[in-house]
């Protein structure tokens, strides 16, 4: 597969990189090896710069991020998804209980969100230096680690709050505040649209048609949620249509095709982490330095898997099934996406080859229970328990794009003009006319209809809980109260916890920062 030319080079290893969590530079812990690169003898060609920004996106691929730990984080909290994993690292997690003295799980995530900031960082140091012989795919390189830089710190700022912003490599840098992170992370967006391309189809440079990379459809993406979390309604609604202007993404007919191997880097996708089972070796990239032998695949699959496929850490809510059967389709038929998103007792219902009814027929409770569906290997595997999936994560799918740019229309009073683009994502599941179902929405129903189409859009992608810390739900008595009646986890919600703790290490290791509140 094509994107496998991007991720060949992700196992380069640079003397400089950060193996470690904050912002300790690899320079201050080891020696330099004359087996291997160091940051004098590399950044010298246009390879050097390619293989340089690789090495920024293979901080996407190990266990602190999109491996296994970023997704757990993101959709543990939601009223979308519950656990019962006997880890209680995960466990607590969606009881807003995670411990400062235990990180597993947040600081493994924030220790890779360091390390790909710090490589983002080595390649905006080096590569204006070199003398390239095609400028314009310096222009793209940089583009990327600004791109990427941007989407580390969005990530690192949207769930830890205050938190610290190298702009070089450096053995310290001081925590900032919320506000400062978003300024930044907004820079280096606003900066990577400018360098990026529509796509890397047709290109003369050696980057030429290889999908996965970066895009300014990416950046605008970005750069438009980062206005809209931080309530810039005006500029998100800019930018948000700057990207649907491009003309180069659209809704896949099927649902379901967004979550499967089959159809990666489809029409729909707005950027992807790229998994492969045939790529790397079959190692898994538990973190640190990384190795020819780590394979490029997830452990989302298995960590989510349904009951005796997997681990079944995590499951969706019965608040989510039963919203999926509160609007029937045009044909009179059930919600699609309910099938797309978790296996449960219905005729026909099939996982991993098996009949659902008959595999769970043993036992009550599993066959009465609900799992999840997306990103699982059924119908190409008999179990998930190799820990090895080649499905590429989503993180930013076009259909989000047009909820968000109709939350902006809302937001900035065009109630009206919001049912147009919302309508894009009901039509494709065969949901009716809300403009004939619901006509006349005030701004604060349309508030709430919006809602309820991203709860039903993107399950366990994870959205949900970012959208409720966002709007504010939290702090809003009554929201809260409604929340508790819809998945019980948020009964141990204190103020606070919406974030999560600054883990211990970097607590240690970069004087002067500050705890978050709650902890």
């Amino acid at each position: 597969m094509m994107k496998n030319k991007i991720f060949k080079s992700l196992t380069i290893s640079f003397s400089v990189s950060l193996l470690l969590a904050g912002c300790v530079s690899d320079d201050d812990l080891v020696q330099a090896n004359p087996n291997f690169e160091t940051s004098v003898s590399f950044w010298k060609t246009d390879q050097d710069a390619v293989n340089g920004i690789n090495a920024v996106y293979s901080s996407l691929l190990t266990d602190g991020t999109y491996m296994r730990s970023t997704p757990l984080l993101l959709d543990i909290k939601g009223d979308d998804s519950r656990s019962n994993s006997p880890w209680d690292a995960m466990y607590n997690v969606g009881r807003f209980n995670s411990s400062p003295s235990n990180a597993a799980i947040y600081g493994w995530a924030f220790e890779t969100y360091y390390q790909g900031i710090n490589r983002a960082n080595q390649v905006l140091e080096n590569v204006p230096n070199i003398a390239m012989t095609d400028s314009e795919l310096k222009t793209r390189v940089l583009g990327q680690a600004y791109f990427m830089r941007g989407l580390y710190f969005f990530h690192a700022v949207n769930l830890f709050k205050n938190v610290p912003l190298p702009l070089k490599v450096e053995l310290y840098s001081p925590q900032k505040t919320q506000e400062e992170g978003w300024a930044q992370v907004i820079s280096d967006l606003k900066t990577a649209v400018d360098m990026l391309p529509v796509s890397y189809a047709n290109l003369s440079g050696i980057d030429k048609d290889q999908v996965g990379r970066a895009t300014k459809g990416a950046a605008l993406g970005y750069l438009g949620k980062a206005y809209l979390f931080t309530k810039d309604f005006t500029n998100a609604k800019i930018t948000f249509k700057k990207l649907i202007d491009l003309g180069v993404y659209s809704l896949m007919p099927n649902y379901a095709d967004n979550f499967t191997t089959e159809y990666e880097n489809n029409a729909e996708s707005i950027f992807e982490v790229q998994f492969d089972r045939e790529v790397g070796g079959v190692e898994l990239g538990w973190g640190g330095a990384p190795l020819s032998t780590w394979g490029k695949t997830s452990a989302r699959a298995i960590t989510y898997a349904p009951r005796g496929f997997g681990w079944t850490d995590v499951q969706p809510t019965w608040t989510l099934f039963d919203e999926y059967h509160q609007e029937m389709t045009v044909n009179s038929t059930v919600d699609p996406r309910l099938n797309a998103t978790m296996f449960y007792n219905t005729p026909g219902m099939t996982l991993y080859g098996q009949d659902f009814a008959t595999y769970y027929a043993s036992n009550p409770g599993n066959l009465n229970d609900i799992y999840c569906a997306k990103y699982e290997n059924s119908k190409t595997m008999p179990n998930e328990f190799d820990w090895r999936s080649g499905i590429n994560e989503r993180l930013m799918r076009y259909s989000d794009v047009l909820l968000m740019y109709a939350e902006c229309l809302n937001e900035t009073g065009d109630t009206q003009g919001a049912y147009q683009y919302i309508q894009m994502v009901r039509d494709r599941v065969g949901l009716p006319n809300l403009s004939t179902s619901k006509p006349g929405l005030s701004q604060v129903g349309m508030r709430d209809q919006i809602a309820h189409e991203r709860f039903l859009e993107f399950p366990l992608e994870g959205h949900r809980f970012d959208d409720i810390r966002r709007w504010g739900w939290l702090q809003d008595p009554a929201k809260l109260a409604w929340l508790k009646t819809r998945d019980a986890e948020f009964n141990t919600y204190t103020n606070g916890r919406e974030f999560f703790p600054i883990p211990q290490l970097e607590m240690d290791n970069n004087p002067g920062t500050v705890q978050n509140e709650g902890y």
